[in-house]
């Protein structure tokens, strides 16, 4: 094949190398090449992200009231929140040893829900309550649950639920976890 054959096929190159003679070479090869090379940096140029060689690896904590005029930067615990179709904005907050205080929002038929504390075997405790609001408003709750587990490697779960008028089926079932 000759020469100016090989240049005219796509991806392939014929270049002179320093002896006269010609060599193919693959343009692929040489852009990927040119790639490479041109995107490290400098020797002695710093790049975003790096760290220079003083500053420890781990974060230093400073007390914040040592510094005149230091804003403080922590941030408030925000409680976990649920929701589904039903409900929205659920907290559990634990008031107690063994008590809770679930509150949020409802969109629910008649604006009553059930409720059923769970350990992942047994039911430990059920009851009702209801939203300030009917549909299709979503009307507030708040309502106390006082539970203790029954086995010391069980997980309490809140399940919270709207009783179908049709056949009173449980649907919308909302878990959480109650944390001890």
């Amino acid at each position: 094949m000759a020469l100016g054959a090989l240049a005219q096929m796509p991806y392939i190159a014929a270049m002179r190398s320093a002896n006269g003679k010609f060599r193919v070479v693959s343009c692929r090869f040489v852009f990927i090449s040119c790639l490479f090379f041109a995107c490290q940096p400098a020797p002695g140029n710093k790049q975003a992200g790096d760290v220079p060689k003083d500053v420890p690896a781990s974060p230093v904590a400073v007390a914040t009231d040592t510094l005149p005029g230091a804003l403080d930067t922590t941030l408030p615990v925000i409680p976990k929140q649920y929701a589904n179709q039903r409900f929205k904005e659920v907290r559990v907050t634990k008031t107690g040893a063994h008590q809770f205080t679930i509150s949020g929002k409802g969109q629910i038929f008649e604006g009553q829900f059930g409720w059923v504390v769970e350990d992942g075997h047994n039911e430990l405790l059920s009851g009702f309550a209801m939203t300030d609001d009917g549909p299709p408003a979503w009307g507030n709750f708040m309502f106390t649950v006082e539970v203790q587990k029954q086995r010391p490697n069980s997980t309490l779960m809140l399940i919270l639920y709207e009783t179908s008028a049709k056949d009173g089926s449980r649907q919308y079932e909302l878990p959480m976890v109650l944390e001890e």
